[in-house]
């Protein structure tokens, strides 16, 4: 199974800014909803935000109002705007794909690693 390719991770300073592309692996990027989610070390992943396929947005509480999720249809590609960053958003970012329909259509992808140093 191809899987999804994200880009842009890497180590910055607490308060800035980093972002994140996923080039997904999918027919059509407008029948997916499309998702960020995040694993640090020893915890679990956890979802960090969500553009669903009518372009509603959800957001984890600890990241609304400083990540902003979009996408582009046309280029297949979905991004993650991650400002003021904090230590504790260090992690693995995934990107994730499933089909709005068909929920057993999805993808995942390797993952990007952003470290927030102090």
């Amino acid at each position: 199974q191809v899987q999804n390719v994200e880009s842009g991770g890497g180590l910055v300073h607490a308060g800035e800014s980093l972002r994140l592309s996923c080039v997904a692996s999918v027919s059509s990027l407008n029948i997916y909803n499309m998702a960020w989610y995040r694993q640090a070390p020893g915890k679990q992943r956890e979802l960090v935000a969500m553009s669903n396929s009518d372009d509603s947005t959800n957001y984890a509480d600890s990241t609304k109002g400083r990540f902003t999720i979009s996408r582009d249809n046309a280029k297949k590609t979905v991004y993650l705007q991650m400002n003021s960053l904090k230590p504790e958003d260090t992690a693995v970012y995934f990107c994730y794909a499933q089909h709005k329909i068909f929920l057993t259509y999805e993808n995942w992808g390797q993952g990007t690693r952003v470290t927030v140093s102090e």
